[in-house]
């Protein structure tokens, strides 16, 4: 029998309310040690707190018998007053009780996966939304809490299914004589569309774009005015600028939100022709890493080619007399900030393509790695004439979608997972 876990799911004190949650076999005993009779179900009342006879606190009551509560089990909560004392008074008395103990760090989640309230994608879902700062996480977070993603596996997992059974009736009965031969070419049409299927999810952009902000990189020859840009562009000043070519000799990168996108600014060291200079040189080399890893490109240069063909051209320099603007580039000056609204417009426009689909389905690299070793499965089992073969490269692919859901997986994957969560939730 798991023990009755207790902790403080609220913000830390002090604050106007502080609500413990407990959970497990003996909350229901334990909060009636201190509560006294308890409310009807998901009723709030209010009840003097009390712990021999001290008086704790006088608090809001909420009882949700298990298996229909947010971890499966019995589980209670206290709203009290959300002061230090009065919380760790309150915590100090249920600790007291026969088989209450401290909870771990996510394990009120840990216990709704273990017992079928959520799902894998879910409790993944929830450790985002915990680690959300822009609206663009937000959104994506709380659209795939909802399990639209466990229901698009589920369905494949179900074809899968219809597949295997087709397979395990040719096997059952292969020596029946009037089985009749085994029609392996129609079992394979539908494994090719069934595989085409999921590479179409292995397209879509993974949702880490979304948590570690697309790379936006600042690139060009010295003295181009990259380093004003980059200051306008994060609105602080992140580089220091200067008239002497070569004073930003190294990447420097600065997370930006904006209009709810995360973004990486990144300022690399001018892209020099020639230089005896041996840190300069190091920085060109990282600079051209930059532009290679970089989401979006922000070339300033109007008279060289781009160094990818999906760069944005930038003339930064607007506000000096006598600039010209070519009509494939977009003008800014990071003195005076006119233009920059049309180039975040064009930045825009060119994550758009990069943008997981909000619609909660978008994958994380860990269910983008699984669906991939589902497909290599799928795969194996076309063209193989030997139903038995085929019938394990078929357990294999729905053995892996499980993983995903989390049907099927490791404790130490699961310790990591919940690990990232606060200790009340």
């Amino acid at each position: 029998m798991p023990d009755t876990i207790v902790a403080l799911s609220s913000g830390a004190p002090p604050a106007a309310i502080g609500v413990i949650r407990l959970s497990g076999p003996q909350a229901l005993a334990a909060a009636r040690s201190i509560a006294g009779t308890l409310p009807a179900p998901r009723e709030a009342r209010v009840r003097r707190l009390r712990q021999g006879a001290e008086t704790l606190d006088q608090a809001i009551v909420l009882v949700f018998p298990g298996p229909d509560s947010a971890t499966g089990e019995d589980l209670v909560e206290f709203h009290v007053h959300g002061g230090q004392a009065v919380i760790a008074a309150v915590e100090g008395a249920l600790l007291t009780c026969a088989d209450v103990r401290r909870a771990e760090p996510g394990e009120f989640t840990r216990r709704a996966l273990t017992n079928g309230r959520i799902d894998l994608n879910q409790a993944e879902a929830f450790a985002d939304l915990l680690a959300a700062q822009t609206q663009s996480q937000h959104r994506a977070a709380m659209l795939a809490s909802e399990g639209l993603l466990r229901r698009s596996i589920d369905e494949l997992t179900d074809r899968l299914v219809g597949i295997a059974a087709s397979i395990e009736l040719a096997l059952d009965f292969a020596d029946e004589d009037d089985a009749g031969e085994w029609d392996a070419s129609s079992v394979d049409a539908e494994l090719a569309v069934l595989e085409s299927d999921t590479c179409a999810w292995l397209a879509r952009p993974k949702v880490e774009a979304l948590h570690r902000g697309f790379r936006v990189v600042i690139a060009g020859r010295p003295n181009r005015g990259k380093s004003t840009l980059f200051n306008a562009l994060a609105g602080r000043d992140a580089a220091i600028v200067s008239p002497i070519a070569g004073t930003t000799r190294d990447r420097i990168e600065v997370p930006v939100a904006h209009e709810g996108v995360a973004f990486v600014l990144v300022d690399t060291a001018g892209l020099a022709t020639d230089t005896d200079d041996e840190i300069e040189a190091i920085g060109i080399v990282r600079a051209e890493a930059a532009i290679e890893t970089a989401d979006v490109l922000l070339w300033l240069e109007a008279d060289a080619a781009a160094p990818r063909d999906d760069a944005i051209r930038v003339v930064s320099q607007i506000d000096l007399p006598g600039c010209s603007i070519p009509d494939d580039a977009v003008g800014v000056s990071g003195v005076t900030g006119e233009g920059l609204a049309t180039l975040w417009a064009a930045i825009h426009a060119r994550v758009e393509s990069l943008m997981p689909p909000m619609d909660g389905t978008a994958l994380n690299q860990r269910q983008h790695d699984l669906l991939t070793r589902a497909v290599v499965a799928i795969s194996a089992a076309q063209g193989v004439a030997d139903p038995l073969v085929k019938a394990e490269e078929v357990r294999r692919a729905r053995h892996t979608l499980d993983a995903i859901t989390g049907t099927a997986g490791t404790e130490a994957m699961l310790d990591a997972l919940f690990g990232r969560f606060c200790i009340g939730k």
